[in-house]
């Protein structure tokens, strides 16, 4: 059996990131467990991977999107019998991340875990390195999730409308942030409820969303809305107030919340998705194979029960589809991005 890859922070003097770290990290643990017979009987691989394959992560440890793909790893490592190799890349938005894998070797042995951040990208940035349609070969849309809006358990906001009212009474000084930095999505989430509600808002970037919650628990932002992997375990510790989730239904984690919409923003939802993508040029034959195998992980019941109890969706879907989606997707985020007149150089 592999070990889950060891998770590294660049901030080992804070001890207020370090007990959220291990709030969330105990929590996972205990959701995930160190491992599944069902799913982790290794077997050798026929023609791919022939040695250690190499994921690029484009945010940083501990945030929700990390802590999904390294239980996805820790599984294909164990369905490959091969190293899967955790690489965190954060910065700019997760560009950084992506390129990287855009220039990798075609040989299905480098790939990207990339997030709705990546569709974002193709018209948050005014220059890219990259093309996010043509440099990438989609395999598979792994899973999907939704936010969650907190504030420090202190808070005197109780509400979504109450978010609202401090925000338009002090225009542009109710901060909040963002795990992945500018672009990212928990970034343009943000901005969407705030071209939704009328509201101008001060953005503060993190490279990973435990950075980004721990300064708002420490009092440094006033909200934040990141993904329930990293906040869940914060609220059911007490560590944080929910406010509401931003998915079109209630969610069954948090059946007392009400969504963003019911809450006072009518018709506002943000569904953020997770999956992974090869360079440009990688053999169709490898690309579906990582696209089963991975399939067959996130399909499988028990995966599909604890990716729910964090908030995410189980999905599995074959390159054409995942294509399509991500197709559609980059068009959704163009518009929010238009509208809310938010780019960057």
């Amino acid at each position: 059996m592999h070990a889950i890859p060891t998770l590294q922070t660049r901030n080992p003097h804070s001890r207020v990131f370090t007990a959220v770290y291990a709030t969330i990290i105990t929590s996972l643990c205990l959701a995930f467990g160190a491992s599944d017979a069902g799913l982790g009987r290794a077997h050798a691989a026929e023609a791919f991977p022939k040695r250690a394959v190499r994921m690029v992560i484009h945010i940083g440890p501990g945030s929700s999107m990390d802590i999904v793909g390294r239980v996805l790893g820790q599984r294909l490592s164990e369905t490959w019998g091969q190293s899967l190799i955790v690489d965190n890349r954060a910065g700019a938005g997760g560009t950084i991340g992506m390129d990287t894998v855009a220039k990798a070797p075609t040989d299905g042995h480098t790939i990207l875990f990339a997030s709705s951040s990546m569709a974002i990208a193709a018209s948050y940035y005014k220059k890219l390195p990259f093309n996010a349609l043509t440099d990438f070969e989609p395999i598979t849309q792994i899973s999907s999730r939704y936010n969650v809006l907190v504030v420090p358990v202190n808070s005197n906001l109780n509400s979504v409308k109450d978010v609202i009212a401090l925000a338009k009474a002090k225009p542009g000084t109710v901060s909040y942030g963002s795990g992945g930095g500018s672009g990212s999505s928990d970034h343009l989430a943000v901005e969407l409820f705030g071209l939704m509600a009328g509201l101008q808002l001060l953005h503060v970037p993190y490279k990973s969303g435990p950075q980004a919650v721990m300064d708002m628990i420490a009092g440094q932002t006033v909200i934040y809305m990141g993904g329930l992997p990293i906040s869940l375990p914060l609220i059911k510790t007490g560590k944080v107030k929910p406010l509401a989730v931003t998915s079109a239904k209630r969610l069954p984690q948090l059946a007392e919340l009400p969504t963003i919409a019911e809450a006072g923003v009518p018709g506002f939802e943000v569904n953020v998705w997770y999956g992974l993508l090869a360079p440009h040029g990688t053999p169709k034959t490898i690309v579906e194979k990582i696209s089963a195998d991975v399939s067959k992980i996130v399909k499988a019941s028990e995966m599909r029960e604890r990716l729910a109890g964090l908030g995410a969706d189980a999905e599995g879907t074959t390159p054409t589809e995942f294509q399509r989606y991500f197709s559609a997707d980059i068009g959704k985020w163009a518009r929010v991005v238009k509208a809310a007149k938010v780019t960057s150089d």
